[in-house]
């Protein structure tokens, strides 16, 4: 199916309205179970905020403020109502408003994980196609193995094994944070994205300060995705090659290039791109470890800080924007299949 096919005005109209209406009954049932989790939670906001020092008027005023003397519809409703205007309260970590909060940290988590998807996907795929060509070989057993290691080893153990041997023995890359002590503030905040800013302003010492930065923890969270993207691509391949189609093509004449490349590949494409926007996605709420490890200030430092302190309004916010990534990507997914393989639309 050709682009323009699949965004013929007699059917985009359907498809678009259909799937947003999907994604809004997901986000709704997201945040209703949310919200009554984080009510039910053994952890009292009032103590988060007050302090266990504080006397009985103070909490019981703090705990009007909050709304929690209502029921929990009307809580949820007052909630809810403030979500659509765009308010998710305050953060008692910073004090902030929530969303000023995710907009801050965001960024740095983005940089993380996109670079975590290019080692991951720029070497999986080429692996997971080499291991499915030569299955039983012994490339196939080397990708099987680091697939397993990347797939079993302790995300955390691998990140202070790294920070020990390549930081702290070696000198090769920077070490905790996102630049060096001397360049930071030094670059005004346009994007978040501290290589991008950095180069923006033409400040080259603080961009090769942050790549340094960046190289050890990314690889590192690459090398995780490398593991399930490099399995599934294997896997992918190894039903493509089994295909008549590839016998014919064989037969042929055709180059072990071409067959793998032009033929086989070809067709587990839109596979493979649902698998990387997961994996992305995964990588975007999943690095809490590694941003803990090298005191990264992301989102997923900004959400363990927020949980370890029940602070529901941060928790919630972070959660609604998980489940809108996933969700966005899920559909991203979808429109891809229905663009590029006419058998999702019969």
């Amino acid at each position: 199916m050709k682009l323009s096919d699949w965004l013929a005005p007699h059917g985009v109209a359907r498809r678009l309205s259909k799937r947003i209406l999907q994604v809004a009954v997901t986000l709704f049932g997201l945040l209703i179970l949310t919200f009554i989790i984080g009510r039910v939670m053994p952890i009292d906001p009032v103590l988060a905020i007050v302090g266990q020092d504080a006397d009985q008027s103070t909490y019981q005023q703090v705990y009007l403020q909050l709304g929690l003397d209502k029921p929990l519809w009307t809580q949820f409703f007052i909630y809810f109502n403030s979500l659509i205007h765009g308010d998710l309260g305050n953060a008692l970590l910073t004090g902030r408003p929530v969303v000023d909060d995710i907009i801050r940290v965001f960024p740095a988590t983005i940089e993380l994980a996109t670079m975590a998807i290019l080692v991951g996907a720029g070497l999986g795929i080429p692996l997971g196609v080499m291991a499915a060509a030569r299955r039983g070989k012994f490339a196939d057993y080397v990708v099987r193995f680091i697939s397993l290691v990347g797939y079993s080893t302790p995300i955390f153990w691998v990140g202070m094994m790294g920070l020990l041997v390549f930081y702290a023995w070696l000198n090769w890359v920077g070490g905790a944070g996102r630049v060096d002590m001397a360049y930071d503030g030094l670059v005004d905040r346009r994007t978040g994205l501290l290589l991008i800013d950095s180069a923006l302003a033409g400040e080259w010492e603080v961009f090769r300060s942050a790549l340094n930065h960046l190289v050890l923890p990314a690889t590192i969270l690459g090398f995780h995705s490398l593991a399930y993207i490099s399995r599934m691509t294997r896997s992918f391949m190894l039903a493509q090659l089994s295909q008549e189609y590839i016998i014919t093509a064989k037969v042929k004449g055709l180059s072990e290039f071409q067959v793998l490349w032009g033929h086989a590949f070809r067709n587990i494409l839109v596979q493979l791109l649902t698998v990387v926007a997961l994996a992305y996605g995964s990588l975007l709420e999943g690095a809490v470890l590694i941003e803990t490890v090298f005191s990264w200030p992301g989102f997923g430092s900004y959400l363990t800080g927020s949980l370890l302190l029940g602070d529901m309004n941060a928790v919630m916010g972070c959660v609604l924007l998980v489940g809108l990534i996933f969700v966005s990507l899920n559909l991203l997914s979808d429109m891809l299949y229905q663009i590029f393989d006419p058998r999702t639309n019969q």
